[in-house]
């Protein structure tokens, strides 16, 4: 590592006006890595099949600060416990909860 990174040296040549005028945008040179680039950090791609709704719901106050108080992740939880009450009244077939769906796709991801 170097000593004063801010300073130019034998790896890291000042650019001269040459260079600037040579140079082309990333857009050009490395497509692909500028789409990657020009999403925000954090920001997910496009779903291949949306697999979420988003509904607007009116619940008790008192519910809802409760699920809110209970910490990061309170809507997958609040999700989970609606996926169960509906199981049990069969109103949806069952599936495996969220953490485990999440868990296997990290695990396909790493093959």
């Amino acid at each position: 590592m170097r000593r004063r990174p801010s300073q130019p040296d034998d790896e890291n040549p000042e650019w001269t006006a040459e260079d600037f005028r040579n140079a082309r945008p990333l857009k050009e040179v490395l497509p692909d890595l500028y789409e990657e680039l020009r999403r925000y950090q954090g920001q997910r791609g496009a779903q291949k099949t949306p697999t979420k709704q988003l509904i607007s719901l009116r619940i008790d106050r008192d519910v809802a600060d409760g699920l809110r108080a209970s910490g990061s992740g309170w809507q997958t939880r609040a999700n989970d416990a609606l996926r169960a009450y509906a199981t049990k009244a069969g109103l949806v077939r069952e599936q495996r909860p969220a953490f485990a769906r999440r868990k296997r796709a990290k695990v396909l991801r790493a093959k």
